[in-house]
């Protein structure tokens, strides 16, 4: 089958993979959709740490062709979204309804291979990582089933693959680790795949009002697309100025962060009302460090929030946010402006640093 492999840093090569069969508690899935994610291609640039060589894809949707032993949920012909983050229902997180932070699922993260730390793709004779146990930027993949959720037989593979990522990450942010009630004033850092679907989100909520804030003019027309009211350019507007003009001084009620760069993330606490919200959703350097000054931050009583995969439990969530979508109450049919075939993965990867798209999706 064919794979988008990165063997080394900056090396990106579509090309001929092998797989074993599913073992216990895996599934194999036909690939029918892949969203392109800034967090494949920090890998290949290496701003984003992974042990390579490593098979891309973790935003992937596709058809249940082959079934492990002691997996009870699925069958083979289900359609299915990949989650890359899997959820055991067992360990403490889990428990504690936090299965984001699945200890399973971030151990697999952490070597990117199955639980057992073995892996069923191969180059020839070599051993190849997998991208959060996924691959989803292949024909195939071999997962572990818990990272498998069942759709209804009616989904759209090719919009439902960016459940698996984008729309969960964003929209959950505002559902799940906010919690924002609707009326709010709300500020969002960065308005590509997260970034819209925070708009989304904050819109489905209810917000009165959403500040979008990026540098590319493009991604700005995008945000008003997906319901922002106002938009603001940082090349030629200081934000936090910015945002503090369209709220009467105060600063919005929750600001979200969907880039991942120290200097966004103070910008969105500082515009940040006090008593207010701010909610990290953007993944940064682990070199980085933010400042906060610590007289104001008892003073204002502003609550700092970090927000992993959407605070989401997906087996739960990602049928609700389809759901959503057949109410037409959430955009995804908007969300793929251009979709490629595997072999055009470095121009949809050139089209995402450029702005083009809201969201690129590979189709197989």
């Amino acid at each position: 089958m064919k794979a988008a492999v990165c063997f080394e840093k900056d090396v990106l090569t579509v090309t001929d993979v092998s797989f074993e069969p599913p073992k216990a508690r895996e599934v194999l899935v036909r690939m029918v959709a892949c969203g392109v994610c800034h967090t494949d291609l920090s890998v290949v640039n290496g701003t984003v740490k992974m042990k390579l060589p490593c098979v891309l894809g973790h935003e992937g949707a596709g058809i249940v062709e082959e079934v492990g032993e002691e997996v009870t949920h699925l069958r083979k012909g289900d359609k299915v979204v990949l989650s890359w983050v899997a959820q055991c229902g067992e360990c403490y997180f889990c428990r504690i309804q936090r299965p984001n932070l699945c200890e399973l699922g971030e151990r697999i993260n952490a070597g990117n291979r199955m639980p057992d730390g073995s892996t069923r793709l191969r180059k020839d004779s070599r051993e190849l990582n997998v991208f959060s146990a996924l691959g989803a930027l292949s024909e195939y993949a071999v997962v572990p089933a818990r990272a498998a959720v069942k759709l209804p037989e009616d989904a759209p593979l090719d919009k439902a693959a960016l459940v698996g990522c984008a729309v969960t990450t964003g929209v959950g942010a505002v559902f799940n680790t906010a919690q924002m009630p609707p009326g709010a004033t709300v500020a969002v850092f960065g308005t590509g795949g997260v970034g819209l679907n925070i708009i989304q989100g904050a819109v489905i909520a209810g917000a009165e009002r959403i500040i979008a804030v990026d540098v590319h003019p493009k991604k700005l027309e995008f945000a008003k697309v997906f319901g922002a009211t106002d938009v603001i350019d940082a090349t030629s507007v200081d934000p936090v100025v910015g945002i503090r003009e369209l709220t009467r001084g105060r600063g919005a009620d929750y600001a979200y962060e969907a880039v991942g760069r120290k200097e966004t993330i103070e910008q969105a606490y500082q515009c940040t009302r006090k008593a207010g919200t701010c909610v990290v959703v953007g993944v940064g350097s682990v070199k980085e460090q933010i400042s906060l000054n610590v007289f104001v931050l008892p003073l204002f009583e502003k609550r700092l929030l970090g927000s992993w995969f959407g605070t989401a439990d997906v087996h739960r969530d990602m049928p609700r946010l389809l759901d959503l979508y057949k109410q037409k109450k959430l955009k995804l049919d908007e969300l793929v402006t251009t979709t490629y075939k595997l072999d055009q993965l470095d121009q949809a990867f050139t089209d995402m640093k450029n702005g083009v798209n809201a969201r690129g999706v590979v189709l197989f």
